[in-house]
């Protein structure tokens, strides 16, 4: 049951604000791997609240993190020219997620492309240093490519292996770091890859997201078939946030992937989503999650109506009974982007025989979207579920 506390929470730090509270949220979810410090946070917090008056919130935002980012990456690069990489890769990780974040509620533009220019600058810098082992790629897809990194698991011979689409407003960096480096520790390959519509490809090839996203699903999985770590018969999709919507999609038409899974269940109609965000946005922006450009921006269409309309083919519905491959579907029983009856319909609908639904309680941990309070979790629920299934 989702709650609205008068009073900052460790999950709604600004009371009254959705937008804030959920992107916080994204960041606290990765203090945990190393990619942002709670003190760095409480900081930015404390002037976000001192700003919080202020008529235009979006600005604010975007200045007190990226405040925060160049700060931390000055540290990175004075580190960086003294010789000591791996304290430059530390201060690299951080700043990539804070200058991500300070992008996040910019307009398409050069002010945003520029933020996040700075944000992919630190995440490779950082790769680089900390994780020089795991391989930048690229994945063709129609007449172009989608990058991604490949993380090798640990053993010999062929692996079984993970194919990681990003949520909306998500990178693969990150897939790497809360997903990619537990996954290796089990044996499992991953390919973090972003797809159509996400990071990477949205910002710098002008790749937009497409509600077919078996296409981009083929084009993973053939290239991950081609590895010789990889075991063909042992590949599975998995998708994050909007990737809720994209594993079940690509499960059920391209049948080669041996498992699917959505974490965190979003959505059966992202029409009634967008459509539902919109009105939201009308009335206050605070009480929505995303941006009034987001979805727009995301799927290449030239206005919000347009992109309303498109969103009716973003749909489950006659799509999730295709399914046959074994299916996990995890979600928050106090998810604040996608009510859990989401979760239920998915699961309910899909056509496999041997699916499974996990819903995280407040009691346990884990219950909010996509598990980012307790991300180990649900991941940790993940790598046994595929080891066991696959």
């Amino acid at each position: 049951m989702v709650t609205t506390p008068s009073e900052p929470t460790w999950a709604v730090t600004f009371p009254g604000n959705l937008r804030w509270s959920n992107a916080m949220q994204i960041v606290k979810g990765m203090v945990a791997y190393g990619a942002a410090a709670m003190a760095e946070i409480d900081l930015i917090t404390q002037r976000l609240k001192a700003r919080a008056h202020e008529p235009e919130l979006d600005k604010a935002w975007a200045e007190e993190w990226s405040r925060e980012a160049d700060r931390v990456a000055r540290i990175g690069d004075e580190a960086d020219a003294d010789g000591r990489p791996i304290t430059a890769g530390n201060q690299y990780m951080r700043a990539a997620n804070y200058y991500y974040s300070a992008e996040r509620f910019i307009p398409p533009g050069e002010e945003k492309l520029a933020m996040y220019r700075k944000a992919l600058r630190c995440y490779q810098a950082a790769m680089q240093r900390l994780h020089p082992d795991i391989e930048r790629v690229e994945v063709d897809y129609e007449n172009t490519s989608l990058p991604a990194w490949f993380v090798k698991g640990r053993g010999l011979g062929k692996r079984p292996t993970v194919v990681l689409f990003d949520g909306m407003d998500n990178a693969k960096e990150m897939s790497v770091i809360f997903a990619g480096l537990d996954f290796q520790k089990r044996g499992i390959n991953t390919l973090a890859i972003d797809g159509p519509g996400q990071s990477e490809p949205l910002r710098l090839r002008n790749i937009y997201s497409r509600h077919d996203y078996e296409v981009a699903g083929t084009a993973a999985y053939d290239y991950v078939a081609s590895r010789p770590e990889v075991d063909p018969a042992r590949v599975a999709v998995m998708g994050y946030s909007f990737g809720g919507y994209q594993a079940p999609r690509i499960c059920a038409f391209e049948k080669r992937y041996a498992a699917g899974v959505a974490l965190g269940a979003m959505h059966w109609s992202i029409y009634d989503w967008v459509a539902g965000n919109k009105a939201a946005l009308a009335v206050d922006p605070r009480t929505s999650s995303t941006s009034v450009f987001q979805f727009r921006w995301v799927v290449g269409a030239p206005d919000n109506d347009t992109a309303l309309e498109w969103a009716k083919k973003f749909t489950l519905e006659g799509v999730a009974e295709k399914v046959e491959c074994p299916f996990l579907v995890l979600h928050g029983e106090n998810d604040r982007i996608v009510p859990v009856s989401e979760a239920k319909k998915l699961y309910e609908r899909l056509g496999s025989k041997n699916k499974h639904l996990k819903i995280f309680t407040a009691e346990e941990g884990g219950a909010e979207h996509c598990q980012v309070d307790n991300r180990q979790l649900g991941i940790d629920y993940i790598g046994d579920w595929l080891l066991k299934t696959m």
